[in-house]
């Protein structure tokens, strides 16, 4: 069975989206977005129009979603750590409130699935309460697909 990669992470803006103090992030969201759909590993993401209906509970509308499928966590984690988005990453303090507890996760999914905000969610509140696991974890520690035990029914 081949499995891929999972990935779900928010912010809170400091500020709305339409304030001129988000004018770079704003500008730079749909190039960003453009840049990962053909980034070398990408399979998919729920779209940005999307991810605005499912925000979090206790979420206020200055909350940003992402929710994307990746082939491993070498594609996402170039992607992320290297070239343009890195230039973005580095500028997250001015755009976003700093958070503190854990705001991204990763976890293995069936190739074809697609992973729901309600399932993103509470594989990020397993990271929270368990730490890292196989279930739910992050760049350090992650865990290979063949950590993963997905029973044959789930996932379809």
């Amino acid at each position: 069975m081949t499995l891929h990669l999972a990935q779900f992470n928010y912010g809170v803006l400091r500020v709305p989206e339409t304030h001129p103090d988000a004018r770079d992030f704003r500008d730079a969201l749909a190039p960003i977005n453009a840049l990962a759909a053909r980034s070398p590993g990408f399979v998919w993401q729920l779209p940005d129009e999307d991810c605005a209906a499912y925000f979090m509970p206790g979420s206020t509308p200055l909350m940003m979603v992402n929710l994307s499928v990746w082939e491993d966590v070498r594609s996402l984690r170039d992607f992320t750590l290297h070239g343009p988005h890195l230039d973005f990453l580095r500028r997250r303090r001015e755009w976003f409130v700093r958070q503190d507890r854990p705001h991204f996760c990763m976890w293995w999914v069936q190739a074809g699935y697609r992973p729901g905000p309600d399932e993103a969610r509470a594989r990020l509140e397993h990271l929270r309460v368990h730490g890292p696991t196989p279930a739910a974890f992050t760049f350090t520690p992650s865990y290979p697909p063949e950590a993963v035990d997905l029973p044959a029914s789930s996932q379809t």
